[in-house]
């Protein structure tokens, strides 16, 4: 039986979203403002969380980029009265796994909370990534493309599995930084375009099509094609 957390201020929103997760078969706890819900979050061991965007003590954003920060994947579901477009990509791109407007169908609210746990249990399984030619063993901590065993020093190895997690996606810096060295962004750093080149140049030899590409402005990407 998986263990849901709710993080919600508003008490007929988070009884709705209890009640409705309970008759599904789930135990759910329920904080009701973002200082609590982030402690719990902490220490909880939870199979996944629901969250509201906007909270006291603590807004949602915050939580979610907390809870990467310290290397947490927990699957976050955010819900949130705000529907914006931005508000919705500013919300997927500090952590969060998916993002449901209010009002909202208590049984789609359920389906996405099924739906995120299942794709989290199969990653958890998920002992080798494979992108092209290019294959990580996570168990044996090994990455190899095509014939050529490549020699990555740890953080090196993180980055690329990261990558090869998110493969189609474009990963800003702030991501890659907080996903992989679990710290807050230093703009004025250069670490993630030394860490990228390195990789790159290991990657991606002469003779080999791209695989580690740059999304001019934005960040990077690894695909098959740009």
């Amino acid at each position: 039986m998986a263990k849901i957390l709710t993080i919600e201020d508003d008490e007929t929103t988070a009884r709705e979203i209890l009640d409705e997760l309970r008759q599904h078969g789930f135990e759910v706890d329920w904080a009701n403002d973002g200082h609590d819900g982030l402690n719990m979050a902490l220490n909880g061991h939870y199979d996944l969380i629901t969250m509201d965007r906007m909270l006291p003590s603590m807004d949602g954003l915050t939580i979610v980029s907390t809870l990467r920060g310290k290397q947490i994947d927990t699957p976050i579901l955010m819900i949130s009265a705000l529907s914006d477009v931005d508000e919705r990509v500013d919300g997927l791109r500090a952590g969060g796994d998916d993002y449901l407007v209010k009002p909202f169908a208590s049984e789609e609210m359920a389906a996405r909370v099924e739906v995120l746990l299942r794709r989290h249990n199969r990653q958890e399984r998920q002992t080798r990534l494979c992108v092209a030619e290019l294959e990580l063993d996570l168990v044996a901590r090994q990455a190899v493309r095509g014939d050529r065993t490549l020699d990555l020093l740890p953080t090196e190895f993180r980055l690329l599995e990261y990558m090869m997690r998110n493969f189609g996606q474009i990963l800003t810096r702030t991501m890659l930084f907080e996903s992989v060295w679990g710290y807050h962004f230093d703009p004025g750093t250069n670490i993630i375009d030394v860490h990228i080149g390195r990789l790159r140049r290991k990657v991606d030899a002469p003779g080999s099509p791209p695989l580690i590409h740059t999304v001019r402005g934005s960040g990077y990407m690894l695909s098959e094609r740009l």
